[in-house]
């Protein structure tokens, strides 16, 4: 037995990682780890004597006068000795004898390494090496051991957790789609409701119309043969105001057809909205979709901001309306916030101006709304080129911060997307996985030459 006083080597200590709890994003630093570190002149006896004092430590660091060489594990000192003569011969020498026979190769990461992604790096070890314990580097000079069973078990842990937030995200997922199927069949419903009157106000408006032109040349008539009519009949054409009636009649008339006319179009806008998708793409006028988004959203356009729609001939394209009219939904009313947002900016800019200098400034900034689409032809993967239909919609705002536009683009991955469902993330999906096309932003910041953000829907023509 060695004396105790000769040892020379830190006490094995547990990490505080032991009392976390784990999670998706947990790291190597929330696990049981032990530092335990031990100089390359003790003997193997005493390093022995400490791992049978800690049954539960799974190797030793070894320094050399604190520096660190190398990591000696349980197995690989038990291997040593059971050889011939190894126990005899292996205890009485120094660890630097002993290191020099069993030394293997050390998988080291960082204490920031997610507990995921550290479990695949240790099964990607050769078979030899799979028990191995893995050494985690948590300050510089500072290292701390890990068993590869507590590894394994938080990785089945955190699966686990993984599989149970996927399954209550898609249990969320089907009752906000049963939910959206509800208020469109609700929706759809009411704006039933609203065309049933207006077809009949619509109906009968041409009916009104000609027999208000016949009352009138009944009146004319009248006048005519009859010049002089009694008093009392002029005192009621006086008090009826007939001149006035003559020239507001039909106006009044005209302006009840515009107002049935643009109800009739809302309620048709409501109902393509919220259209429920069938198993298989239908073909569609993209052009009417998107004339039926802008409709409903025209509550948020205010006279500011112009909508300028540079139409092609576009065939029918086939797709699923409904999703389509939520990627116009998201990619419109995303541009129409970075407007808003721009003109108040830009109004208060101009406010402070006048405050400070006096008199006024006309505003510079005219708000647009860039609508353009067209077929074009691109390379394809293989040979030849292929028939995509390009929906472009660009705004004249700000632009989007090189990191705004990497966040977008992160938000498209399938990671990303799993963790927080955003507005344009959904879109991107409808596009490349329902519809097989592409979703594209172009951005130019307010720092660069040019203004403005781009948001490019390419869909495929077959």
């Amino acid at each position: 037995m060695p004396n105790e006083s000769n040892l020379q080597f830190t006490p094995p200590t547990l990490s505080e990682g032991s009392n976390h709890a784990l999670h998706l994003e947990s790291t190597l630093q929330d696990l049981p780890l032990y530092h335990f570190q031990i100089e390359l002149s003790c003997l193997g006896c005493e390093l022995a004597q400490v791992f049978e004092q800690n049954p539960l430590l799974p190797a030793a660091v070894l320094v050399n006068r604190g520096k660190f060489v190398g990591m000696l594990s349980r197995r690989r000192l038990l291997e040593a000795l059971i050889r011939p003569h190894g126990i005899k011969f292996f205890l009485k020498e120094s660890l630097q004898v002993l290191y020099s026979y069993v030394r293997s190769e050390i998988l080291q990461l960082p204490g920031t390494t997610p507990i995921l992604a550290a479990a695949h790096q240790a099964l990607r070890r050769s078979p030899e090496l799979l028990s191995e314990p893995i050494l985690v580097k948590i300050k510089p000079h500072s290292y701390y051991l890990l068993d590869t069973h507590a590894l394994n078990i938080a990785y089945w842990q955190i699966r686990g957790i993984e599989t149970q937030v996927r399954y209550e995200r898609t249990q969320a997922q089907m009752i906000q789609s049963d939910k959206m199927a509800n208020l469109g069949r609700l929706v759809d419903g009411v704006a039933h409701e609203i065309l049933d009157p207006v077809s009949f106000i619509w109906g009968n408006l041409s009916h009104v119309m000609e027999y208000s032109k016949n009352l009138l040349q009944l009146l004319d008539a009248y006048e005519k043969h009859l010049p002089n009519p009694p008093v009392e009949l002029r005192h009621l054409r006086e008090e009826l105001e007939v001149d006035y009636l003559r020239q507001d009649l039909p106006q009044t008339i005209e302006s009840i057809r515009s107002g049935a006319d643009r109800l009739s179009k809302l309620a048709t806008s409501l109902q393509n909205f919220c259209h429920i998708d069938e198993v298989y793409p239908k073909p569609a006028n993209l052009h009417e979709l998107i004339d039926s988004i802008v409709l409903l959203l025209k509550s948020r356009l205010t006279s500011e901001i112009q909508i300028v729609r540079n139409y092609g001939h576009l065939p029918p394209v086939p797709c699923y309306a409904g999703q389509l009219n939520q990627v116009f939904m998201n990619i419109l009313s995303n541009a129409i916030n970075a407007l808003l947002n721009e003109a108040v900016s830009q109004q208060i800019d101009l406010d402070f101006k006048t405050m400070q200098n006096g008199g006024s400034h006309a505003p510079s900034f005219k708000p647009t709304i860039a609508i353009t689409t067209q077929v074009r032809f691109l390379e394809g993967s293989g040979s030849g080129t292929s028939r995509w239909v390009s929906i472009c919609i660009a705004d004249n705002g700000p632009g989007l911060s090189p990191k705004a536009q990497k966040q977008i683009l992160d938000s498209f991955s399938v990671k990303k997307r799993a963790e927080k469902e955003t507005s344009l993330a959904v879109s991107y999906q409808i596009v490349t996985a329902k519809h097989g096309g592409k979703l594209e932003v172009r951005s130019r910041h307010a720092t660069t030459s040019g203004t403005g953000t781009e948001f490019e829907i390419l869909l495929p023509l077959h």
